[in-house]
């Protein structure tokens, strides 16, 4: 065995995607608004607005503009604000659709 993985089929390409894990209360999440400061209006797939923060992890790592659909995490005491911990890219968001999780 050479330890190499077989080839994609023609036209098709792997993508990975992180799923929000309703354990940690994640929910699917869509940029509205940029409101300066690390701070983001977030409508949630619940169909709540919320004031999202993004979290130092990915604040110098990923760039967020309205439009794109993230990960969010509600917070527990205060149902208005969230914590933005992923951000998903193109092929992402396809293959999400595809699978229908969007």
């Amino acid at each position: 065995m050479t330890g190499k993985k077989p080839a994609p089929p023609q036209g098709e390409e792997i993508v990975r995607a992180r799923l929000p894990q309703k354990r940690n209360s994640e929910i699917f999440g869509r940029a509205e608004m940029m409101m300066g400061a690390n701070h983001i209006r977030v409508r949630g797939e619940d169909g709540v607005t919320r004031t999202g923060r993004i979290k130092g992890k990915i604040k110098k790592k990923v760039w967020i503009r309205e439009g794109d659909i993230l990960v969010v995490v509600p917070w527990s005491f205060q149902d208005d604000k969230c914590d933005i911990v992923y951000r998903y890219t193109a092929p992402q968001v396809d293959w999400l659709r595809r699978t229908g999780h969007l």
